[in-house]
């Protein structure tokens, strides 16, 4: 059974109530309870967390080695600013997929940036929370190669 980590950086706890015309309605834990029946239908072991703290989410990631098989993260706006958070995957050296609720490459140009992309396996935008189950997916079936 694969061990997955969805990791998600600040302001993502306001899910719901932050701007809703860019990220919706659907709230941390809406995401949480469909990542969690999503893991379920894919056999997977699944722990979810949220922090609006950079060292929290580095300590997360370097938890993650050699214990989960792979990383969904949503690094909110520290995508676009964390040598930090890049330095931790790469160290890590657990897949990991960067994901984001909206499509940042069609918001402010600032966006269009990522440390993380440059060590993710792939990158998942613009599909609202339904990102967090295609990521599921994509990640489920590259750890299945």
């Amino acid at each position: 059974m694969h061990s997955l980590l969805i990791l998600n950086g600040p302001n993502l706890n306001l899910l719901g109530l932050r701007q809703p015309e860019v990220y919706g309605r659907t709230t941390i834990a809406d995401v949480e309870a469909m990542c969690r029946a999503h893991a379920e239908t894919l056999g997977v072991s699944l722990d979810f967390a949220q922090s609006n703290h950079e060292g929290a989410l580095i300590d997360a990631i370097h938890a993650a080695r050699g214990t989960k098989d792979g990383i969904i993260l949503n690094a909110g706006a520290y995508t676009h600013t964390s040598v930090a958070l890049m330095d931790a995957i790469s160290s890590a050296e657990v897949p990991t997929i960067e994901l984001h609720l909206s499509n940042v490459h069609a918001r402010e140009e600032f966006r269009h940036v990522s440390y993380i992309a440059k060590v993710a396996l792939g990158v998942i935008c613009g599909f609202g929370p339904r990102g967090y189950t295609l990521a599921m997916d994509a990640l489920v079936s590259h750890l299945d190669r």
